[in-house]
């Protein structure tokens, strides 16, 4: 098994923190490179959005790609974001006052301000279509959350059984997976059904995904033809149109070490991320004063 990446934060010439990170790049079900451990447990948290996005692609022909872009997104809670997640439920027949996604702090105190209420509109969008109760859909006993269980396992080709469950920030079941089943995931997305038209809109509508400046915004604004979704505590999935895979874990949850770490990862792919391999430490006055790079 090959060395975790490593990710060092200076100030000056002074080393402060080294941050280990995982990755795993795969292809056709097989894995092309890797660094650490391909079979790392992760939390998919908000990286299974797109998975989970399907089920209202399958169910509403008629939305466009706003409308599933935000059903995907962990977003910044931006007046487009906002806008985008209200037209999704009007088209839907939803209301704000059916989301169930709770309040965030540091956001107005409604929960179409979550970052979250993207993907709860397209779940109640989905309650809709197929005559399951509203009421309830965050819950694990709610035959949404179980379909979603079910939908998170045929993606990474798994049982239900292997795919361990926990309860997400929002409220709704979340997911664990291998870091390398999560990258199969995303390597085969685009074939799954319902998983062009998401992919599609995530790549035309990239900031609506999260925000200027995000690292999954910036990563699809940097790889053209590519999809990617960070989720909670370091984690980022990405996949091409071409069937590359490729999922990152920090070690210690902790994201700022996504950024080089995917400049280091990609170069082993051809890829050129280099605007990613450094990011600068600043103080309060704004000077720069270090910077975050792999070792």
């Amino acid at each position: 098994m090959a060395e975790p990446l490593s990710v060092a934060v200076r100030r000056g010439e002074i080393v402060e923190s080294v941050h280990r990170v995982h990755a795993v790049a795969v292809r056709d079900g097989e894995v092309v490179a890797e660094a650490g451990d391909p079979g790392l447990p992760a939390s998919l948290r908000s990286s299974a959005k797109p998975i989970q996005a399907l089920l209202v692609a399958r169910a509403r022909e008629d939305l466009d790609t706003d409308d599933l872009a935000v059903a995907a997104a962990s977003h910044y809670g931006m007046p487009m974001h906002v806008a985008a997640v209200r037209e999704l439920l009007r088209k839907t027949g939803g209301s704000e006052q059916e989301l169930d996604c709770g309040l965030q702090d540091g956001r107005p105190a409604e929960p179409i301000y979550h970052n979250c209420s993207g993907k709860h509109a397209g779940m109640i969008a989905v309650c809709r279509e197929r005559g399951w109760p509203v009421e309830g859909y965050r819950r694990a006993d709610h035959p949404l959350q179980q379909a979603l269980h079910e939908e998170v396992a045929a993606a990474a080709e798994l049982s239900t059984d292997d795919v361990e469950t926990a309860t997400d920030g929002c409220g709704v079941v979340c997911f664990a997976l291998p870091l390398e089943r999560a990258a199969r995931a995303f390597a085969r997305f685009e074939g799954i059904e319902g998983g062009g038209r998401i992919s599609a809109a995530m790549r035309a509508r990239p900031e609506l995904i999260a925000g200027e400046g995000a690292t999954d915004t910036t990563l699809m604004q940097t790889l053209p033809g590519w999809i990617a979704k960070g989720g909670a505590e370091g984690l980022m999935c990405a996949g091409s149109s071409d069937g590359l895979g490729i999922a990152l874990k920090s070690a210690d949850g902790n994201s700022r070490a996504l950024r080089p770490a995917l400049a280091a990862f990609g170069e082993l792919l051809g890829l050129d991320l280099a605007a990613f391999a450094e990011l600068p430490v600043e103080n309060s006055h704004n000077e720069r004063v270090g910077a975050i790079a792999n070792l």
